[in-house]
């Protein structure tokens, strides 16, 4: 292809002789070839670089078409296409398209988007992958509550290598993932997409996931930025009244650490206001902090409509011109998912004067060295995907020649010659779910030995193919909505799962209640909540006779993932108390009645407050164990039925609290002594479960504390170490995990809070020593003044293998003067494990 520039100011010799635009020439500086394009570039062609349009590949392997959506208005890519195109959003997850004809959709649209505008840029298209690529037979893994019960940043990393390289081979150049909010309140629905309630974890869980996701040349995005997890009640896209303390201590660190340390390239704003601020207008935010002081030079995307939100939620803009001038001053350089604010809006604002260019510029700069990163303005780029380079001879007839006629192109042949699931992805699915799978409670029922002959499993996910799946996976996403196509992946059920590990026991499978109490699975037609509540009543009752015939009873409880109502768990699906939805609580009750041993196994994607379960009054009975595993992946069932049998040794630890009851919140450990149980309130917060808790199948002794100086400066460091023993009679990993007490400083301070952790796998009999090194940065705190501080004074560095578990204290104090740090300070209390 041609391009007709007639730009002979902008352009060099090519290797053949031929004109060459200095922004098509890559041994030509980035910064250059940025300045030369944006130079020669109208007005208009300057906007169109700073939105994407919603689209959706053709099933036919043709070129994708606009997606319509109610918060959308209709999309003319025949009129756009002439003047550029920042971004296509979600060619593949948006409708069911076979991996391989997908991308060949996603091939003639990017040559389609080249040909129509001057300059012959094509398209950044972007997908989610928050708990793998959001595609149709895409492999679908553990959600990031699972990677943060893994406590395992490598294998996190892994894991996002392997999901960046299946998007990077289709054609997709960017992940809309990691989520790094802290839990504040599990109420909130999108609980199952965050990695947990501290920042520490998910700073360094979701730092890893970026290194993994960039490693594959895939532009990570961190979202959501700053806050949304904060909201009032836990209630999605509510108003957030934290103080600037706990954004700075709490919300903001998991940021800082990806963006100093994974070489992230996005960041997307949050859809909340912080103290009536809305971040996709803050500017002393998604400028002055992100950019100004931690240095990022990346992109900030808006979060889906977020723009548009300024005007129609959060009411600080009268006009899409007013929110989009708001957001380009604020730093926001790309409207996501389509077109609206700035389109005509801002273009009609801009040659008005009423919005000045330079912001324009200023986002256009971002998105043009990002696109010359990506190797999007190379006179060589291939625009054909991987993927499509190595297709049997004949199914393409000219499979360079982007804009051949389908009737060259042998579909049926080209159909199923991509598999985003193989057997490589599938390991490690179930690598991630292993050590994620949380083990609660154990009486010494688990593994189940060769006296349990019969069991008896029952419950509404027992036989749910889609319990293992978190909201943003794509048959719950998108696949719901097209019950006439195959799933396009194995997802066993709990039952499947079990019979396979289990061959020789006789396994009665009850579903016995609906999963939420609103719907009869069984029926054809509409039914009642009276309706229902007989049909649960009654399943009960079948439940609790099956119960009485059978060795054990694993009872299958858990979440719906859905979207904005229709699911138990997910975006838009706030609880209201963390009681386990429907009539769960029920039936877990009545068959604890029974006196068979019972084993609770929850498959959800928030924690829930089990009651009786759990915490059992005196004289009662509890559950005999109790498995608890954060929407696991399609991998899950047969991650869990491992535990049960012990062919798994569980490792997975608690990423966040399960609530002793069900309307206590928030019961986050990271919380200062009046926010914990006091004899001042009638509520008690305490978890029945606490953050870091989880048990194995053998038993660890810790000893031989030894720290170097019971003293550091303020510009120092603590070195400490002890042995770990395997006392038991199986291998297993201990999770070691280190926490910082600070008794008395200049303002109220969590009790204490996670500096550092290192999993500690170690044979039976066998022993390690850990040792820590704590530089007095990791110690510091937002004081008074703002400013972040190391204070002088004592400390106690805890060891534990919960939060409410510290086997090893170490008192140590930091002299000194009052000492203030930066974002340049250290950021980590590296735990090693060696020889004892």
């Amino acid at each position: 292809m041609t391009l007709q520039t007639n730009l002979p100011s902008s352009a060099v010799p090519g290797p053949g002789g031929e004109t060459l635009p200095v922004w098509s020439d890559p041994s030509v500086d980035t910064a250059t070839r940025v300045k030369a394009l944006m130079a020669e570039m109208t007005l208009r062609e300057k906007v169109a670089q700073l939105f994407g349009v919603w689209v959706g590949a053709s099933a036919e392997g043709g070129e994708v078409a606009p997606h319509q959506h109610d918060m959308e208005d209709g999309v003319d890519l025949d009129a756009l296409l002439p003047d550029g195109l920042g971004q296509l959003t979600r060619p593949f997850g948006t409708n069911p398209v076979d991996p391989a004809l997908g991308a060949l959709s996603l091939l003639r649209t990017q040559e389609r988007v080249r040909s129509a505008n001057r300059f012959g840029i094509p398209a950044v298209a972007h997908e989610e992958c928050l708990a793998g690529f959001s595609a149709w037979g895409a492999t679908a893994y553990p959600v990031p509550l699972s990677w943060g019960a893994s406590f395992d940043p490598a294998l996190v990393r892994r894991m996002a290598a392997a999901i960046g390289r299946d998007m990077r081979s289709v054609g997709v150049h960017q992940g809309l993932a990691p989520v790094l909010d802290v839990v504040r309140d599990a109420r909130w629905g999108r609980v199952e997409e965050t990695i947990g309630e501290d920042p520490y974890l998910v700073g360094t869980v979701a730092t890893a996931y970026v290194q993994g996701l960039e490693s594959e040349g895939i532009v990570a995005t961190l979202k959501h930025f700053a806050g949304y997890s904060a909201s009032r009640g836990g209630r999605n896209h509510a108003p957030v009244s934290m103080g600037t303390r706990e954004r700075a201590d709490v919300i903001l660190p998991p940021f800082e650490m990806a963006v100093r340390e994974g070489g992230v390239r996005s960041v997307m704003h949050a859809y909340t206001d912080t103290d009536g601020i809305p971040s996709a207008a803050d500017r002393e935010l998604l400028t002055g902090l992100l950019r100004d002081t931690w240095g990022f030079d990346g992109t900030v995307v808006a979060d889906y409509f977020g723009i548009a939100f300024l005007k129609i939620m959060h009411g600080v803009a009268g006009d899409w011109a007013e929110a989009a001038a708001a957001a380009l001053a604020a730093g926001v350089d790309v409207e996501l998912p389509t077109v609206k604010t700035f389109g005509e809006p801002l273009v009609a604002a801009l040659e008005a004067g009423d919005v000045d260019v330079a912001l324009v510029d200023r986002a256009l700069e971002r998105v043009l060295r990002q696109k010359v990163e990506l190797g999007l303005l190379d006179a060589g780029w291939d625009p054909v995907p991987e993927v499509l380079r190595d297709v049997p001879a004949g199914v393409l007839a000219a499979v360079a020649g982007a804009g051949a006629d389908a009737q060259d192109i042998d579909l049926a042949a080209l159909r199923g010659t991509v598999d985003l699931d193989g057997p490589a992805n599938r390991a490690l699915a179930r690598e991630v779910a292993e050590q994620a799978v949380v083990l609660l409670a154990n009486d010494g029922v688990l593994p189940l030995g060769p006296d349990v002959r019969r069991i008896a499993l029952v419950g509404p996910t027992a036989e749910d193919p889609m319990a293992v799946l978190g909201c943003y996976s794509f048959p719950a996403h998108v696949g719901l909505a097209h019950p006439e196509i195959p799933l396009g992946i194995s997802l066993p059920t709990l039952a499947a799962s079990l019979r396979a590990e289990l061959p020789g026991v006789t396994l009665d499978v009850l579903p016995a209640i609906t999963l939420d109490g609103t719907s009869d699975p069984s029926s054809t037609g509409a039914v009642s909540t009276a309706e229902v509540a007989a049909a649960d009543a009654a399943g009960i009752a079948a439940a609790v006779e099956l119960a009485r015939e059978a060795d054990v009873v694993v009872v299958a409880l858990g979440d719906r993932a859905g979207l904005f109502g229709r699911g138990t768990s997910g975006e838009g699906c706030d609880a209201e108390s963390l009681r386990l939805p429907g009539a769960q609580q029920d039936l877990l009750d009545a068959l604890l009645a029974t006196g068979r041993p019972v084993v609770a196994t929850i498959l959800s994607g928030r924690p829930y407050a089990l009651g009786a379960a759990a915490t059992p009054a005196p004289g009662e009975p509890g559950a005999a164990a109790i498995v608890q595993a954060f929407f696991a992946g399609e991998e899950g069932t047969p991650a869990v039925a491992g535990v049960l049998s012990g062919r798994v040794a569980p490792s997975g630890r608690l990423p966040v609290s399960v609530p002793g009851t069900e309307g206590a919140q928030p019961t986050s450990y990271l919380a200062a002594t009046l926010a914990q149980a006091t004899d001042v309130s009638n509520i008690d917060p305490t978890a029945a479960f606490a953050f870091g808790h989880g048990l194995t199948y053998t038993s660890f002794d810790w000893s031989d504390l030894v720290v170097s100086a019971a003293e550091a400066a303020t510009d120092g460091a603590f070195e400490a170490s002890f042995v770990v023993r395997n006392t038991g009679g199986r291998d297993g990993v201990e999770v070691v995990q280190l926490y910082a007490h600070d008794p008395v400083a200049s303002v109220v301070r969590p009790v204490q809070r996670l500096v550092g952790y290192v999993r500690v796998p170690l044979a039976a009999g066998t022993s390690a020593r850990v040792s820590a090194t704590v530089p007095a940065d990791v110690l510091s705190f937002t004081g008074r003044d703002g400013r972040r501080i190391v204070e002088p004074g004592a400390i106690e560095l805890r060891f534990g293998a919960s939060s409410a578990d510290v086997r090893l204290v170490a008192p140590v104090s930091l002299v000194g003067d009052v000492r203030v740090v930066d974002h340049t300070r250290e950021l980590h209390a590296p735990l090693v494990v060696g020889e004892a």
